[in-house]
């Protein structure tokens, strides 16, 4: 990540992503945390972010959009339930990000069956240069 403000806004949208069921579980919340030392955001700053409301940064990378795409289809499966509101907000998403639903949705296919939600990161590449063809 190039700056501290994209750096936050990424953070700001896996906030929201993760609340659109209504509640943030511990697991979500631990896993945003790991997210943030990833990010080099510090505990008070990453605290700071579930109460503020920034514009998010659009993502001009596409590789960067796949890598978040995948961060909040994990963080969708992070507590171990999935709830209706999250399959439609993360489908919308990709579509907000410019990503290919045909993929988008192969990827969240392929989590699903997956016993643990998580997809080795070549397949998760494979399947959007898949769609380029």
């Amino acid at each position: 990540m190039d700056t501290f403000e994209k750096k936050k806004s990424l953070l700001i949208d896996m906030i929201a992503f993760s609340t659109v069921d209504g509640q943030l579980h511990i697991k979500e919340y631990e896993f945003l945390k790991i997210i943030a030392e990833e990010l080099q955001i510090d505990n008070t700053v990453f605290k700071d972010l579930f109460h503020q409301e920034e514009p998010i940064i659009p993502i001009k990378s596409e590789f960067q959009r796949v890598q978040q795409f995948y961060r909040l289809a994990l963080l969708m499966y992070s507590d171990g339930v999935l709830h209706e509101k999250e399959t439609i907000a993360i489908q919308q998403i990709g579509i907000n990000m410019g990503l290919n639903p045909n993929a988008t949705n192969r990827l969240l296919k392929m989590m699903k069956a997956s016993p643990n939600g998580i997809i080795d990161a070549e397949k998760v590449i494979m399947v959007f240069q898949e769609q380029h063809n």
